[in-house]
């Protein structure tokens, strides 16, 4: 729910800066991804998944109404608030899709990683149909936000309830040492995460695009924003389980690479349109592109670690995503404010088209 909102409200409310808007998610992503690689391994070391997941679901739904103090505290209240909320996010998603993948056969990992994504994407379509009906009636000013601030705490805690109804699978930890050793995992895995390295420095956060959409919309353009994100999380979640299907048919490699041009081409898009109209095209199109990568990705790292492994595998996927997109961030914070909007949209496709490149030829192993 408040994800959309956070830039609008840093922007709008607060008079944050792009510079500080690009610091405030590059440290919240990189401070979840530290932890990522670390809450994976201990629960591979100590064969428990459940208790990372839900504590980590539990300390992000604690930022939620917090954030009503940034009225008064300001943006750096903000930046903290961030970081909590994904250092949740990096107790938890490790573990989380390592128990996803202990329950799923390798012949079904794309569709359960694409249905899981389905499941989160269509909340991030209610989330901000929530947000858009309280602003719609309170207006774009602190109380809209205040309140919408206040309501996001509730669906948070709901699912933390019902996580208490998932089991972990026993399985016995046999291969995982005292200390993380990057020469436990193979060649094919290593590839992978540097070629993902160099895309994810280029996949700044998608506050960018919502920025950039509030500049575009002449009118209401904070809702418009939010229904044009909707838009772009609607396609993302019907999406994403067909593309876990075709991943599981074709292989991970070729849907994993298709999502990378796709985004050069979206990215490009940003780049040169001046249309409000074209805004929905891109979100659209933009949405096939994380059903395309997200859980696909997730679903090809995955195979390519031993289970006593795979939270501490899935860990490093996602430190090595998430320290990537504090550079790409920050970096397109820098571009935008000092060159413009049009150089940080093109810097993320260049690194997208040639992680695609570097993919095709270098990613040899499983499908």
């Amino acid at each position: 729910m408040l994800y959309p909102l956070i830039p609008l409200f840093l922007t709008t409310v607060l008079g944050a800066p792009m510079a500080a808007l690009g610091l405030i998610e590059g440290l919240a992503e990189s401070a979840a991804s530290i932890l990522k690689i670390f809450s994976g391994w201990w629960s591979d070391r100590i064969g428990k998944r459940r208790p990372f997941v839900i504590g980590g679901y539990s300390l992000s739904a604690l930022s939620k109404p917090l954030m009503i103090f940034a009225l008064t505290a300001g943006w750096p209240l903000v930046l903290v608030l961030r970081v909590m909320d994904r250092t949740g996010k990096g107790l938890r998603s490790s573990a989380r899709d390592a128990l996803i993948a202990d329950h799923t056969p390798d012949c079904l990992r794309g569709r359960a990683f694409g249905l899981h994504r389905a499941m989160d994407s269509l909340g991030a379509v209610l989330g901000p149909l929530a947000a858009l009906f309280f602003i719609s009636r309170l207006g774009e000013d602190a109380a809209a936000y205040r309140t919408v601030f206040l309501w996001a705490f509730v669906p948070a805690v709901l699912g933390v309830f019902l996580l208490f109804t998932v089991r972990d699978k026993p399985f016995v930890s046999r291969y995982v040492k005292p200390h993380f050793q990057w020469k436990a995992f193979n060649r094919d895995f290593k590839i992978f995460i540097f070629i993902n390295l160099i895309f994810a420095v280029g996949n700044s956060s998608d506050v960018f695009l919502i920025v950039r959409a509030k500049e575009l919309f002449a009118v209401n353009p904070v809702v418009m924003s939010l229904l044009a994100y909707m838009l772009y999380n609607l396609t993302y979640s019907l999406g994403s389980y067909p593309a876990g299907m075709l991943a599981d048919r074709i292989g991970s490699r070729k849907v994993f690479t298709l999502g990378l041009l796709v985004f050069g081409l979206v990215y490009l898009g940003f780049a040169f349109n001046h249309s409000p109209h074209m805004l929905w095209a891109l979100f659209a199109v933009y949405g096939f592109y994380t059903a395309l990568t997200d859980g696909v990705g997730k679903a090809y790292a995955s195979k390519l670690v031993q289970q006593e492994l795979r939270a501490t595998g899935m860990g490093v996927y996602h430190m090595s995503t998430g320290l990537a997109s504090f550079v790409a961030s920050t970096i397109a914070g820098l571009l935008w404010q000092t060159l413009g909007f049009r150089s940080a949209f093109v810097f993320g496709a260049a690194a997208a088209l040639l992680a695609a490149i570097m993919f095709v030829f270098l990613v040899k192993g499983k499908k």
